[in-house]
């Protein structure tokens, strides 16, 4: 039985000794720091208790078991995850004394996933699962159809409350957990469906031939409409970035696919490219998943991967006279430009660096999936004649773009703007070095930025003032000596430190809290959103490494006598007017319109002293999702692009939506 030892807090009142230790035994640990297994309370933990039912259910699949996954929650909260695999064992353990089936969900690391028999291949590796759902459930029934026969336990926190059952025969075999989750561990239990199905869905894609069913009775999908899905994908990745490419104008007709099966290693590996014009036409969007788990930081697939991508493709375009020169080649990143992949392995022992699984290390997996992609791929180029063409061409315009990005990034390093060495004259910077204690206002106006320089505090605070509207770049994505040749753009870079583009070095970041301040209006916004713009462009590493912040300025200063108080929207402004008047007078309203409007104390009190301060942090919707990048690279296109229609047809669309509009 795996026990943990938990040491209290040095307690200077009493004298400390062994009878301080406690020692929580089987899943008594799990209750007392669930963060430990499952991440958090929160609704983060709630719904990793989903994801490690699931897990196991794939296990059956991935081991050719199971080709059926059920997961269902029902109105009143309850969970059930089922599968029609072999069902968990019931017979008698030999070294707990209790069925297989108790012991799997009483025992910590207690599973048939380590000696490589019952699972060659698996994504739950430590045995924890099911241990852990039934340690922070408040009630579980486990349901097992084995050899003809059903089998039910049910548990109340981790404890079996009944002895195994055996019930009627059945035909069906499989296993199912229903729980509730326990309200003394989750403050809040509610279950978010958009979020369930672009997990199941991620699954199914990864596991081709498995079907996977929601349903849901939750409130949740009741209020949005939303009840039943299912996810069946004979494709497999292929239909992953078929689907990440739906609403782009692609080169290929149809994604590039090859797996290849070895004893050691199971690798798939599909591909297609996407016209860019200009957007992001060095960037490439590679997933990379070992076991069905994300490897979000790639790894040694990764690496066998882009290694024979870029080999390949040159020597195709050698052998077919598209590289005339001998000593012309094309790079990594012309290869990848407007790229979208999906590489997939599967193998016995995945080895990942750190806890967290980010990045495969296995060294042997690297050359498993050179080979598989060498050979599906010169295959490929050498049966399609046109797609290959197509390919070529794409690589061969990421090449010239890259070349023109390089030398007008050249021209304005010899100017000296962005070398790092200087800092823009109109940037008050701040006495600490310390990135991580800095933080950088981005400012409308010279006036407003004039206010900010003198309400700062100095030690930590930077601010950096901009004249007017900076350029849309959208609309410039393909003329980087456009963009760079803008002089408050060019500000930006300097100040921020990191370069851009091509050339961003994050560790180069001189600030960790970059804060966008504009008025609230409408200008205001607009010149916000053209700054948002040009960081989700040329910058995305800013935003997904959470540094970019939007400043909350207040809409309204409520003053009585000598009782200030600032609202932030309309319904804040309401209820001081309410708690701040009397029978005989109301308390007088100023709306700010603009950051000027305040003087440098009103806005280090209401918009930079981080005790009072409010600001969003700047992010990418639901990041784990694989359809949020290219969705949101959707509506930069149409909101800031140059085709109208589309930007018309979304105004039309929720102008209903719009309630208070400054003019």
């Amino acid at each position: 039985m795996t026990q943990q030892v938990v040491l209290p807090a040095a307690d200077n009142s009493s004298e400390y000794t062994s009878d301080n230790i406690q020692v929580l035994k089987g899943l008594e640990a799990v209750r007392v720091r669930p963060g430990m297994y499952i991440g958090s309370t929160g609704v983060d933990g709630l719904h990793h208790l989903i994801k490690e039912l699931l897990d196991n259910a794939v296990d059956e699949a991935l081991a050719g078991h199971c080709d059926r996954i059920d997961v269902r929650i029902a109105s009143d909260g309850a969970v059930s995850v089922s599968d029609n695999g072999r069902g968990i064992p019931v017979d008698l353990h030999a070294d707990t004394g209790v069925s297989g089936l108790e012991t799997v969900m009483t025992t910590l690391h207690a599973g048939g996933k380590f000696d490589g028999t019952a699972y060659k291949v698996s994504g739950g590796l430590h045995g924890v699962g099911a241990s852990v759902v039934n340690a922070l459930a408040s009630h579980l029934r486990a349901e097992v159809c084995r050899g003809g026969l059903r089998y039910t336990q049910d548990y109340e926190k981790g404890i079996p409350t009944s002895s195994l059952q055996q019930h009627q025969r059945v035909r069906k075999q499989g296993t199912m957990v229903t729980y509730y989750a326990d309200s003394e561990i989750f403050p809040e239990i509610t279950y978010d469906f958009g979020r369930l199905v672009a997990q199941l869905r991620q699954t199914a894609y990864l596991n081709k031939g498995l079907e996977i069913c929601l349903i849901s009775e939750f409130h949740e999908a009741e209020r949005n409409g939303d009840i039943e899905r299912s996810f069946f994908f004979d494709t497999g990745v292929a239909s992953m970035v078929r689907n990440i490419n739906r609403k782009r104008n692609v080169v290929m007709p149809d994604p590039f696919y090859y797996q290849r099966i070895a004893d050691d290693a199971d690798v798939e590996v599909a591909f297609q490219y996407h016209h860019t014009d200009g957007h992001d036409n060095l960037a490439a969007d590679e997933r990379t998943f070992a076991n069905c788990i994300l490897t979000p930081e790639g790894g040694t697939h990764l690496a066998g991967f882009r290694s024979a991508l870029t080999r390949v493709l040159n020597d195709y375009a050698r052998k077919q006279n598209f590289l005339k020169d001998a000593k012309d080649s094309f790079s990594g990143e012309d290869t990848r430009g407007g790229l979208v992949a999906v590489i997939s392995v599967k193998l016995g022992d995945p080895q990942f660096e750190g806890q967290t699984k980010n990045k495969l290390s296995n060294p042997e997996v690297r050359s498993r999936v050179e080979t598989a992609t060498s050979e599906g791929l010169t295959r490929f180029l050498e049966e399609n004649p046109t797609a290959a063409k197509g390919v070529i061409d794409k690589v061969q315009t990421n090449h010239a773009a890259r070349e023109a990005a390089r030398r007008a990034r050249d021209l304005v390093l010899r100017k000296n703007a962005l070398d790092g060495t200087s800092l823009p004259g109109k940037l008050a910077d701040c006495a600490e070095r310390d990135p991580a204690k800095s933080e950088l206002y981005i400012v409308e106006g010279e006036s407003a930025g004039g206010s900010a320089k003198m309400g700062r505090d100095r030690q930590f605070q930077a601010i950096l003032p901009l004249k007017g509207k900076i350029l849309n770049v959208e609309r410039f994505l393909d003329k980087v000596e456009r963009i760079l040749g803008h002089e408050e753009i060019r500000a930006m870079i300097s100040a921020v430190g990191t370069g851009e583009g091509e050339g961003f070095d994050i560790s180069k970041l001189r600030y960790h809290h970059i804060i966008i301040m504009t008025d609230a209006d409408v200008d205001g916004s607009h010149i916000r959103t053209l700054i948002l713009t040009y960081f989700y462009r040329r910058m995305r590493e800013l935003i997904l490494g959470g540094y970019l912040y939007i400043a909350q300025p207040p809409l309204y200063r409520v003053q009585r006598g000598r009782n200030i108080a600032y609202a932030y929207s309309e319904d804040e402004k309401d209820t001081l007017m309410k708690r701040m008047s009397t029978a005989r007078s109301e308390p007088s309203i100023q709306r700010y319109k603009g950051l000027g409007e305040m003087n440098a104390d009103q806005l280090w009190d209401t918009t930079m002293d981080p005790a009072a301060r409010k600001m969003l942090k700047v992010t990418i919707s639901d990041i784990d999702d694989m359809d949020s990048i290219s969705d949101t690279d959707g509506v930069f296109s149409m909101l800031m692009g140059e085709q109208v229609g589309p930007r018309k047809s979304f105004i039309q669309s929720h102008a209903t939506e719009v309630q208070n509009l400054d003019v």
